[in-house]
């Protein structure tokens, strides 16, 4: 009998799953605790949820029987309102990893490559490894800036495409104005990730106008609380975003993803408000952590912050957390080697991560 797996392409079979996020279930089987006692702080989630008017809209809303419009003109109107770009630049998604996918199926190609400054979000070099392509990783600094003489050397006739995030995750830091132009001159698609940008306020949005190689995408998951809805868009040339429309699958947004998003833009204030208390206890937490002896800091413009734990023991100390049923995000590349990176949640969360990291540090 033939072995399917044999009919598999080749870059397929060797694909390394990308590393996702445990319901809260398997989460409390592990901790041995109830769901509800979790403390869930590994995937950058707003801790408020979604606006209070997303529910009512969701509960009163008729239509789930028809399907969604295929060329979204309602949700385009709406992010033009919120984004300042015209509609026929924008595109929205099941979520920015649709768009990062999409994007990826559309300029590259077998044989060529996208370079990334490392470490940052996984991604965009899983997608690119589904379509055959190479990744090039340039590590960042010290500081965890872009080197950006050794990414633009990284760049030759087979680069596609270069992708960053800004704020990056998971090091919270905002990339330069000067950063991305230098980027731009290499005539490479530059993808910047502003997935945090609300967390900061900084965007690379009004270059879109004048550089017809550079796409931003935002999403809903973070500052709107609809990680769970799937929700995310990308500004581009028209060119472009007319391309992506008529690649895209014709309904891959859903009719519930969209009623809570113009929701969430209507009950915008709320939701900012929000952002405000999270960049507050952000900053306080912060401020606690590096309290703690044995735990250095990474200064962060998002909803997350990114420790280094004392030399050898980082592995150690996630586990101690994780047995106490506090989840963050460990890493174990050569780069972040003994880091954490903690999502900002509700202070009681603060409290008891500071806590459980202090006894395990000390300990």
């Amino acid at each position: 009998m033939t072995d399917v797996r044999d009919l598999l392409l080749p870059h397929i079979r060797q694909l390394n799953t990308y590393d996702s996020i445990d319901p809260m279930e398997v989460m409390a089987q592990q901790a041995g605790i109830l769901p509800e006692e979790v403390i869930r702080l590994n995937g950058n989630e707003n801790p408020f949820g979604p606006s209070p008017q997303v529910v009512k809209a969701l509960g009163s809303f008729q239509h789930y029987n028809h399907y969604p419009d295929p060329d979204q003109r309602q949700l385009r109107a709406a992010l033009s309102g919120y984004l300042g770009a015209p509609p026929e630049q924008i595109v929205a998604g099941n979520g920015s990893d649709e768009l990062i996918d999409m994007l990826l199926r559309m300029f590259l190609g077998p044989g060529e490559n996208i370079v990334i400054p490392t470490p940052t979000f996984g991604m965009y070099a899983f997608s690119a490894e589904v379509c055959g392509g190479e990744v090039r990783a340039v590590p960042r600094n010290s500081n965890f800036d872009i080197d950006v003489e050794a990414t633009v050397c990284a760049v030759d006739s087979g680069t596609k495409a270069i992708f960053l995030a800004s704020p990056n995750n998971p090091t919270g830091n905002v990339a330069t104005e000067a950063e991305i132009l230098a980027l731009l001159e290499t005539g490479a698609v530059v993808v910047v990730d502003e997935t945090y940008y609300e967390f900061c306020g900084q965007t690379t949005l009004p270059l879109v106008a004048e550089h017809p190689n550079l796409v931003v995408l935002r999403t809903f998951s973070k500052w709107a609380g609809l990680a769970g809805l799937r929700i995310g868009l990308g500004v581009m040339h028209p060119d472009v975003a007319r391309t992506m429309m008529s690649m895209k699958s014709p309904y891959n947004v859903n009719r519930a993803a969209e009623v809570a998003l113009l929701a969430s833009l209507e009950d915008r204030a709320t939701l900012l408000e929000r952002v405000q208390a999270i960049v507050a206890e952000r900053k306080r937490m912060m401020a606690l952590l590096e309290q703690i002896p044995g735990i250095a800091v990474w200064p962060s413009q998002a909803n997350f912050i990114l420790c280094r734990l004392p030399e050898g023991r980082g592995q150690e100390i996630f586990e101690g957390l994780c047995r106490r049923g506090i989840f963050l995000r460990n890493y174990n590349t050569p780069q972040l080697k003994d880091y954490v990176r903690a999502s900002v949640g509700l202070p009681e969360e603060t409290d008891a991560v500071i806590a459980a990291l202090s006894e395990l540090v000390g300990g």
